[in-house]
């Protein structure tokens, strides 16, 4: 039995290490596509010669071991939140120790702000990844240009009807055409390099150093591009939660850093043998025989580095709505076997529009290209920021360590967004613009559920006070139990007030009930359960949840129904509060923050649905609030 657990635990790491190939890996594993060919683009005025094609590889081989290998593989997958990762993770594993407002408030901007780009880069991505690929028709048949945009758009779209089927069969169908890519990748790179060798030199970072000292401000300039090599960074740090540390790891360095450096190498190789090959050097890169497969394999490959974001997208989401910085929406859990695996319709759909219209507005990998840094890089500063605060708070680094660290790679990510931030008025401006809706989103929903929270309590009546009125003068107790749900931060649930006004009646067993979110993603199964006796046949229930978890609560209260049997919880009520929100004067919210919080409430998914309550067994008690 032992040999057998252990041959299936091996069997299980082997095949999430496979899944992530195909999910985690995809955007960073495409880059070679356009990377080299942007860097040596008329745009950034760098010749062809033997110095610049091996400073540019240099620069290439040590962004890759520095940002990926040292900083996300090594030190910030370190800063897992129990086994979840991703900015807000991060940002609720930073906040957890701070106890200083002030300290508080700037984790939180930051951590928003980091958040709103990474959906930025979750927009872009699949663009520029999928034209990228299917350009490579025009070096087989330059007739076909027409085609380039439609054809796009058919694998976008299918790409995201796909999703619904969850992550893990996704994984599952992509990881092995991952595992092909990657050792083709690697092929056409030693074949190339076998005939070049002295590209190998590119390691020495003497040619990444004599590089800037030869070219000045359009060296500083050229990192806008190589910034293109490591894309998909935070992908690979959002979907920790799907698949673990370890298979991210060792897929990492034992396939996808040598076969991406080989291909990289390989492209220069190319390069110095025939400058006329920068008009695409990927493509060139491969015989011409096997031109069509290669197309066909990247257009795959380029669909599977959109799932990274995708799914980085789904987690993040649940991340944020759980900590109450996104409206509640529905999701549909895919595995019943990993936690992390998530479908969210509408983050999906919104995705695939907001792609479809990058795609016909912008036309071309290379105008996508100048937009695509400014994402990339600013989320990679903000991780930093965030890595250090935890560095501190929670591996209790020394500060002059942690300082010097972080510092250092903070240094670096600040010089690629440097790079970058000149793109702005030429694509640059869409991830900004995108994040700052996004963060003008979530920084105001957080802000009027505190608003709304605070009216209601100014409406509503002391609980001890109620139940003090209701032992003098008792209302009619029919049989069962009643659960009425609540937010925390209200002395008592506005539904049970206002059934009593208006049924004159209660029953016998009455349950108020509050789900609470903690900054953590997963609460222990004892923790997850409170019960207090206030008297008169009056109980409190407070359920305890992590920020990845299904808020499920009569799964939850069955599972904990043996504590109190006689509350009869598989035949209760459940009563909730449905709110009307009336616009005024309250200095609380801006005009424009007003409006958007009505139609962000509005649009929330139905907390019968989202708490998962039976339908027939829900019943809803409006209420107009003026916020």
């Amino acid at each position: 039995m032992p040999s057998h657990t252990t041959h299936s635990n091996k069997n299980h790491f082997f095949l999430l290490s496979l899944g992530a190939l195909g999910i985690v890996y995809g955007d960073i594993g495409t880059s070679p596509l356009y990377s080299m060919k942007e860097i040596f683009s008329p745009a950034y005025g760098l010749a062809l010669t033997s110095d610049n094609v091996l400073g540019i590889l240099s620069l290439i081989f040590w962004a890759l071991t520095i940002i990926i290998s040292l900083k996300y593989v090594i030190f910030v997958m370190r800063a897992d939140n129990k086994g979840e990762g991703g900015i807000m993770a991060l940002m609720a594993l930073a906040l957890h120790p701070r106890r200083r407002r002030f300290g508080k408030n700037v984790i939180i901007a930051i951590g928003l702000f980091g958040t709103a780009l990474f959906y930025g880069d979750g927009i872009i991505t699949p663009a520029i990844s999928v034209l990228s690929a299917v350009e490579g028709l025009e070096i087989a048949a330059p007739s076909l240009h027409p085609y380039i945009v439609p054809i796009t758009l058919i694998v976008l779209i299918a790409l995201f009807s796909f999703q619904r089927y969850g992550t893990a069969r996704v994984g599952n169908l992509f990881g092995p055409i991952m595992l092909v890519w990657f050792l083709v990748l690697a092929w056409l790179g030693s074949c190339s390099i076998y005939a070049h060798p002295m590209v190998l030199q590119a390691v020495n970072p003497t040619h990444a150093v004599k590089f800037f000292l030869q070219h000045g401000s359009l060296g500083f300039f050229a990192l806008g591009a190589v910034v293109l090599a490591f894309t998909g960074a935070e992908a690979l740090y959002a979907d920790m939660g799907h698949f673990g540390k370890k298979p991210i790891q060792l897929s990492w360095f034992f396939l996808v850093f040598p076969a991406l450096i080989l291909n990289y190498f390989g492209q220069g190789a190319l390069l110095l043998r025939d400058p006329l090959a920068v008009e695409n050097p990927f493509y060139l890169l491969t015989p011409q025989q096997y031109l069509y497969p290669m197309i066909g394999l990247s257009t795959v490959a380029t669909v599977i580095a959109s799932q990274a974001v995708i799914s980085g997208a789904y987690s993040i989401t649940q991340q944020a709505i759980r900590l109450g910085y996104l409206p509640r929406m529905h999701m549909q859990h895919t595995s019943s076997t990993t936690q992390g695996q998530i479908y969210v319709p509408a983050i999906n759909n919104g995705l695939l529009i907001l792609i479809v219209l990058v795609v016909l507005a912008f036309k071309e990998s290379s105008n996508l290209a100048a937009a695509y840094g400014i994402a990339v890089t600013g989320t990679m500063v903000i991780t930093t920021m965030l890595v250090t605060f935890v560095a501190i708070d929670t591996w209790k680094w020394p500060r002059p360590v942690a300082g010097a660290v972080f510092g250092c790679l903070l240094f670096v990510d600040a010089g690629f967004f440097c790079a970058n931030a000149v793109k702005i008025p030429h694509g640059g401006w869409f991830p900004v613009l995108a994040g700052l809706i996004l963060f003008s989103i979530m920084s105001v929903w957080k802000k009027g559920r505190r608003v709304l929270t605070s009216s209601l309590q100014r409406t509503s009546t002391s609980l001890s006070h109620f139940i003090e009125e209701i032992k003098t003068t008792p209302p009619l107790r029919v049989p069962g139990t009643s659960i009425f749900l609540y937010s925390h931060n209200l002395s008592m649930p506005y539904a049970l007030y206002q059934n009593l006004r208006h049924n004159k009646i209660l029953h016998e067993k009455v349950v108020l009930l509050t789900a609470k979110t903690f900054d953590v993603p997963y609460v222990a199964e004892r923790e997850r359960f409170h019960i207090e006796d206030l008297g008169f046949n009056f109980y409190r229930i407070t359920l305890h949840f992590g920020f990845m978890e299904v808020q499920n609560i009569p799964r939850a209260l069955t599972a904990h129904e043996p504590v109190e049997p006689q509350l009869d919880i598989a035949h209760a009520l459940y009563f909730l509060g449905r709110e009307t929100l009336i616009p005024s004067d309250n200095p609380g919210l801006s005009p424009w923050q007003e409006r958007l919080f009505v139609l962000l409430f509005r649009n929330a998914s139905s907390p019968i649905i989202y708490f998962g309550l039976p339908t027939d067994r829900a019943i809803e008690l409006g209420a107009l609030v003026r916020i």
